[in-house]
């Protein structure tokens, strides 16, 4: 057995240069995950993609000389050019013009029905789950009634009842859309409910309403957040899927999917028509899937692979 010497209780000299390299501020939740965001290049600039994309979806058909409802039958179907950017359609309208317009259709809807789905879920959810037993058996057993019912179908055939529009389409998105959003924050509620926190709020005489909204749902942010993120792509392409297939947006508002739908017929001779729109909307969500995966593994690390 090695012998304990003077010198084996001697303190370990310290660089205090590394010490402080070592040394850093205590983060709060939210600034650790940006931290960890920030080291995501492929989210990071899937976060710049959209942020991009949304600016211009605001500013360009503003500021454009040309009008995405204008027509001109004169300048159909020019290739793209200096004077039209992505060239034009059957009728003549300027296809760089409508593509920034069908931004505005997509993103509104994504982002409202995302919102929607948002609210719902989080009060359905956390209902649920706070009060359990019965209360959560017949919540969740509703929940899973809607569910079972094909997704598509309700969505065509309130389309098909109500008159087409943004509004029909994103009331036809969220009738069954907020369910993955319950069972998220009800799978969380069931985790933290019986946390110290929530017990010591409950001996000092909080209400159920206060320990669901001030405690619970607040705790549960992180995966409500990534599950918003990754809603809004979804919903996106249920906007160009029903406008591609005639139920979306009504002529002659522009959106991708209506964009899509007419330059499939074209797209042997015409193929700029078809490739603008179909580039945008594959684009949109991959960066929104992306950045939501990134987010997804900033929240919680251990998520990654």
């Amino acid at each position: 057995m090695q012998q304990l010497t003077k010198e084996h209780f001697e303190p370990i000299s310290v660089d205090l240069r590394q010490a402080e390299a070592i040394k850093r501020p205590s983060l709060s939740f939210w600034a650790d995950v940006w931290r960890r965001l920030k080291m995501n290049k492929v989210a990071m600039a899937s976060l710049i993609f959209i942020v991009v994309l949304m600016v211009c979806a605001i500013v360009i058909p503003m500021v454009a000389t040309n009008d995405y409802s204008t027509t001109n039958l004169a300048g159909k179907n020019q290739k793209p050019s200096a004077e039209h950017w992505f060239g034009t359609d059957d009728l003549g309208r300027d296809m760089f013009v409508r593509i920034w317009h069908g931004a505005r259709i997509s993103l509104e809807v994504g982002l409202a029905a995302a919102f929607i789905d948002l609210i719902i879920g989080v009060i359905w959810g956390g209902i649920a789950g706070f009060y359990g037993g019965k209360v959560d058996e017949i919540m969740m057993r509703i929940a899973d009634i809607l569910f079972a019912i094909p997704y598509l179908l309700v969505v065509i055939l309130l389309m098909v009842v109500l008159s087409p529009g943004v509004g029909t389409i994103i009331i036809a998105l969220t009738i069954t859309g907020w369910i993955g959003m319950a069972r998220i924050v009800r799978g969380q509620i069931l985790q933290l409910k019986s946390q110290e926190f929530v017990l010591a709020a409950r001996s000092l005489g909080a209400d159920s309403g206060r320990l669901i909204f001030k405690h619970l749902i607040p705790n549960a942010l992180g995966p409500i957040i990534v599950t918003l993120s990754l809603t809004v792509p979804s919903a996106i392409f249920a906007e160009s899927f029903l406008s591609f297939i005639g139920l979306g947006v009504a002529a002659p508002v522009a959106s991708w999917g209506t964009m899509s739908s007419e330059g499939l017929p074209a797209m042997k001779y015409y193929p700029w028509r078809l490739m603008f729109p179909a580039i945008f909307i594959s684009l949109t969500i991959l960066a929104f899937n992306l950045f939501g995966d990134g987010l997804r593994d900033a929240v919680d690390p251990r998520l990654r692979k």
